[in-house]
């Protein structure tokens, strides 16, 4: 279980980096994205970002790409924005997770549509 510190660092991991990415970065390949949540290791040596992008696979693609070539400015950013000792490495991980539930929302629907034309014949 995570110590309190660790949750309160991911928290301001998230919000700082949300705000970075909607703001500061211009890059054109990058879509609608969304950080949904962040991850600190124990040590504080690095820090997993999950986030969820609105589009395509490959708007995704390309948003995943302009998230790792601005690595190296978010952590700089970062590094400024958040008092630790030692910023943590970003790792980015997509978050399907709205994705998969949009799919399965989707397949309740169409299922509980069938059922209630079955139950009308």
């Amino acid at each position: 279980m995570k110590r309190e510190r660790q949750v309160r660092i991911d928290h301001e991991l998230q919000r700082e980096l949300a705000r970075l990415i909607s703001r500061e970065l211009s890059d054109p390949r990058l879509g609608f994205v969304t950080v949904t949540r962040v991850e600190v290791t124990q040590d504080l040596n690095t820090a997993k970002v999950f986030v969820s992008i609105i589009g395509d696979r490959h708007v995704a693609g390309q948003s995943m790409e302009a998230l790792e070539s601005a690595k190296k400015f978010l952590r700089g950013e970062l590094g400024r924005a958040v008092k630790l000792r030692h910023t943590p490495e970003l790792v980015f991980v997509e978050d399907r997770t709205t994705e998969r539930a949009i799919a399965l929302s989707k397949v309740l629907a169409e299922s509980a549509a069938k059922a209630g034309t079955d139950a009308a014949e």
